[in-house]
């Protein structure tokens, strides 16, 4: 009789609705586009903007009426929403329209800031090459922490392994070159590759011969380059005098850099920039394409399966530790060789731990890792642009820091969406034993 009276009882008792991932996601972009339509398109300069995609004085672009960008964008957002509650036959749209929906926010963004300003255009074709150039080291980090955790090892110590490639290579620039030869240049670059190896194998020592814990041993390469970077600035490259030099120099891309209109902003950079996407390519190849990256990804998921085919996997994970470390040194020259001609303290400014970030948005593949690259480096331009339009809210301009603050607010977001979706490799972090 009890057991019947339970049973009972739980028939009876409600089941209560939940809200699932689509649900949640069409709540936001409904509650968004509410607050579009309703509260910012009536408040909104209705007077045209200009999207350009040449430099002044007579530029190529579109014309555009604020308002009406806000209201498509909008009703957009509402369908977006409606499609997270429809029944399941409709629910295979809602999927689209997120991403859609995703891609309108940085339209959406321009829009908003132009309106809110008293620029009538922006240049948005050098907006895109500006984001690509930012996108530099943290692509290159991603990689870094692609081929590290694809053989297991989880590699914090990005950001460390940037700073001091990048103030290793600069003092060697500036104490043996003094700052200003090309060849010193060069070589001092490859000292910075030189140096992001010897951090790696320095990490790879502690996690793989002596069982250290990854996040600690990451922890503390972190803060071994931060000391390390900080003596050197301070009692070599200031001592030296020649606290700045020159970078390297800039070229276009044969044929590419002739198309009308684009050529001349997209296919114009400098060398590490340009070296970026063959690093990103040659991952790829290498890892998906090659017996060698099929071995590398086999000791991220099973190691001791590996082992029994004969794969040995303490060397390759010290091959790709290693490896990525000599791609974390490449992004350290890009600091302190390419992008400014010297070196200051902390000048990474957390760019390995935003890399981080997009290696876990684009779900540990070289192709996704950099898309995220891009989009963060996308966060950094427009915060830098949104800061030279002068954008005011009712009067009121909107201060540096909250711009400066827009790569780490994207940063979060992100993970916070991306945790639970990516599955990173099974093995990541755990420390491993011969048998036998």
């Amino acid at each position: 009789m009890t057991s019947v009276q339970h049973t009972v009882g739980l028939a009876r008792t409600p089941t209560r609705a939940r809200l699932d991932r689509h649900s949640v996601a069409g709540l936001l972009f409904g509650l968004v586009g509410v607050a579009l339509i309703v509260g910012v398109m009536p408040s909104i300069n209705d007077t045209g903007r200009r999207f350009n995609f040449e430099p002044p004085p007579d530029p190529a672009g579109i014309g555009f009426d604020p308002p009406m960008w806000v209201l498509a964008i909008g009703v957009l957002y509402l369908v977006t929403a409606a499609l997270g509650f429809a029944p399941a036959g409709l629910r295979r749209w809602a999927g689209p329209a997120r991403l859609l929906s995703a891609l309108a926010f940085v339209p959406l963004l321009l829009v908003l800031s132009l309106a809110l300003s008293d620029n009538a255009g922006t240049n948005v074709v050098n907006l895109l090459h500006e984001s690509l150039v930012l996108a530099t080291p943290l692509a290159l980090g991603a990689m870094t922490g692609l081929w590290s955790e694809r053989s297991g090892i989880i590699n914090i110590g990005i950001e460390g392994t940037m700073l001091a490639s990048a103030g290793i290579g600069y003092m060697t620039y500036a104490t043996i070159g003094d700052a200003q030869s090309t060849g010193w240049l060069w070589f001092s670059i490859l000292i910075s590759v030189v140096a992001g190896g010897l951090v790696a194998a320095l990490l790879a020592v502690l996690t793989i011969r002596y069982g250290v814990n990854q996040i600690v041993a990451g922890v503390v390469i972190n803060l071994f380059a931060l000391g390390l970077t900080g003596f050197l600035r301070s009692e070599v490259i200031v001592k030296s005098g020649i606290t700045t030099g020159v970078g390297t120099a800039e070229f276009g891309l044969p044929w590419l850099k002739n198309i009308p209109v684009v050529g001349d902003q997209l296919f114009w950079g400098k060398p590490i920039y340009w070296m970026m996407y063959l690093v990103v390519i040659a991952t790829w190849v290498v890892m998906f394409r090659t017996p060698w990256g099929l071995r590398v990804r086999s000791c991220g998921e099973n190691p001791h399966a590996a082992e029994t085919l004969g794969v040995d996997v303490v060397r390759i994970r010290y091959q790709s530790v290693i490896l990525g470390g000599l791609i974390a040194g490449l992004a350290g020259a890009w600091f302190s060789m390419e992008s400014q001609a010297r070196f200051e303290d902390n000048m990474t400014n957390a760019a390995g731990f935003i890399a981080l970030a997009a290696l876990i948005f684009g779900k540990w593949t070289p192709w996704g890792a950099f898309g995220g690259a891009v989009l963060f480096g996308f966060s950094r331009a427009l915060g830098t642009r949104l800061q030279f339009l002068g954008v005011e809210v009712s009067g009121f301009e909107i201060p540096s820091e909250f711009f400066q603050a827009l790569p780490f607010v994207v940063t979060l977001v992100v993970v916070a969406g991306a945790v639970g979706r990516s599955i990173p490799p099974a093995a990541s972090g755990q420390p491993y034993r011969r048998s036998g």
